[in-house]
């Protein structure tokens, strides 16, 4: 007879202690917090990094030759301008989204020696290539495109 009440008592004894117990306050930091922000800023990418400047313009081409030749330029300074070329090694191939990731030196007047994605124009310039191909490009900087590649050796 002892021995069926041991159950009740644990249970009043447990009770008893669980009773004591407060659940501390959330700091407004902690994910679950009211106040909390829905989601953190997620990381930036340095795989493929753009920037507002990298994005192409809507302003049309024409519009800066028509410029450059109204301050006494030919239209075929003009057009070398909007062009410029780069050597590097082929890190990846994007097929699907168009895109070339290509180590390269410093590409003089437009940008400093960087590992970058670039969307090719058209996309069929990418068939062929490898990771680890040496190669020469020319990239359309209106567009931001790279319109022609040449394997090196």
């Amino acid at each position: 007879m002892k021995f069926q009440n041991y159950p009740l008592l644990l249970f009043l004894w447990l009770a008893a202690g669980c009773g004591a117990y407060e659940i501390p306050p959330l700091p407004t930091n902690h994910p679950a917090h009211a106040e909390a922000m829905a989601s953190p800023e997620p990381p930036a990418s340095r795989t493929l990094a753009y920037t507002q400047a990298d994005i192409p313009s809507s302003r049309p081409v024409t519009a800066n030759a028509a410029q450059r030749e109204g301050k006494g330029e030919s239209p075929a300074a003009a057009a070398a301008q909007q062009t410029v070329e780069g050597e590097g090694k082929v890190i990846a191939t994007v097929p699907n989204a168009g895109q070339l990731v290509v180590e390269h030196g410093e590409i003089k007047g437009f940008m400093a020696a960087m590992t970058m994605g670039y969307r090719v124009e058209p996309p069929s310039l990418l068939e062929g290539l490898e990771a680890g191909d040496k190669v020469r490009f020319t990239i359309d900087v209106p567009s931001n495109a790279i319109i022609k590649i040449e394997r090196t050796k």
